[in-house]
């Protein structure tokens, strides 16, 4: 079953030279929060658009994004573009 998330946060780790495309994309969908945090409402459309996005731009084997998606403040999903870095602690506990 999908769900339809409503809000997101989406996290960066980016190469030098992609850094500045990965910014213009998020900036579309999302407003700057912080140096490398985008936070706001956005569409399942435009999520799957954002996402295709940044697909072209990473380096799988180099970048990191991360995007929180929430349906409400009790139930969220955590999704992985790219390098997969899981030495972080796991949101959930």
């Amino acid at each position: 079953m999908s769900n339809n998330y409503n809000y997101a946060f989406l996290f960066y780790d980016i190469g030098e030279k992609r850094v500045h495309k990965v910014f213009k994309i998020c900036k579309k969908y999302f407003k700057h929060h912080q140096k490398s945090v985008f936070r706001g409402n956005i569409t399942p459309a435009n999520l799957i658009k954002l996402k295709n996005e940044l697909k072209k731009v990473i380096d799988e084997d180099k970048d990191f994004v991360t995007i929180i998606k929430l349906l409400n403040r009790y139930t969220f999903e955590e999704e992985t573009l790219g390098k997969d870095i899981k030495q972080s602690e796991s949101l959930i506990f």
